[in-house]
């Protein structure tokens, strides 16, 4: 049998119910209900303690930077962890990750489109009154933008592409960057270590295939970070 891989992420809104357990034990048995119903491999778990004051959500960014490597779903115990925060949302449509909802999985698709619809027309929206302005702008007499030679858009194609190249690169490494702190606070600590886990976890080398040693020190370097012992 061919399983699916899910990545879980709970989350609770206090420090108090983050130290009892109280709400995450909840969730947990939710989920492991769910993926016991199916075909599902459970690669990564991600348990977030949120304050009310604060946007920053370290390990929702972690749980997707899992999923975006390995192929994952990301799988909460209940809808309302999409409905209730913005935030979470914009993260999760950003990223492009498969997402489902133990307690109401065939919602999570409708509901996405549905939300990703009403941020799409107001892009839109923003992009119109852009347009008019620029518009009023230039029957006003105003000068927009400038002149360009197609030999300097030849030359900047090339650098533009080596340079995106460059980006994507560097923003995938930060990601297996993350997942390398993750396993080094479950014990791995060399590089065979962490390279064997990592390819266990279904995360692909740079140019594909297992995990070497070497291929994860240079993440480490990649990522400012100094590398542990082979």
């Amino acid at each position: 049998m061919k399983y699916r891989k899910a990545v879980t992420y709970f989350r609770v809104s206090t420090l108090k119910q983050g130290k009892s357990g109280l709400g995450i034990e909840a969730q947990r048995a939710a989920v492991e209900q769910y993926l016991a119903a199916g075909d599902w491999q459970l690669v990564g778990e991600f348990v977030e303690v949120e304050s009310g004051k604060l946007n920053q959500r370290p390990q929702l960014e972690a749980a997707l930077a899992q999923c975006e490597l390995t192929g994952a779903t990301l799988i909460v115990a209940k809808l309302d962890r999409l409905s209730r925060n913005v935030a979470f949302l914009a993260t999760l449509q950003e990223s492009g990750t498969k997402f489902l909802a133990a307690d109401m999985p065939e919602a999570n698709e409708l509901t996405i489109h549905i939300m990703a619809a009403v941020a799409q027309a107001e892009r839109k929206a923003i992009s119109q009154r852009t347009k008019e302005a620029l518009a009023a702008a230039k029957a006003r007499g105003v000068v927009l933008g400038g002149r360009r030679s197609n030999t300097d858009d030849l030359r900047k194609g090339p650098a533009a592409s080596a340079a995106k190249r460059s980006r994507v690169a560097q923003d995938r490494a930060h990601k297996v960057g993350r997942q390398i702190e993750v396993l080094r606070t479950q014990g791995h600590s060399s590089l065979r270590q962490l390279a064997a886990a990592l390819t266990a976890q279904g995360i692909t080398a740079p140019r594909g295939g297992s995990w070497s040693a070497g291929q994860v020190r240079s993440v480490l370097r990649r990522c400012c970070d100094a590398p542990p012992p082979a």
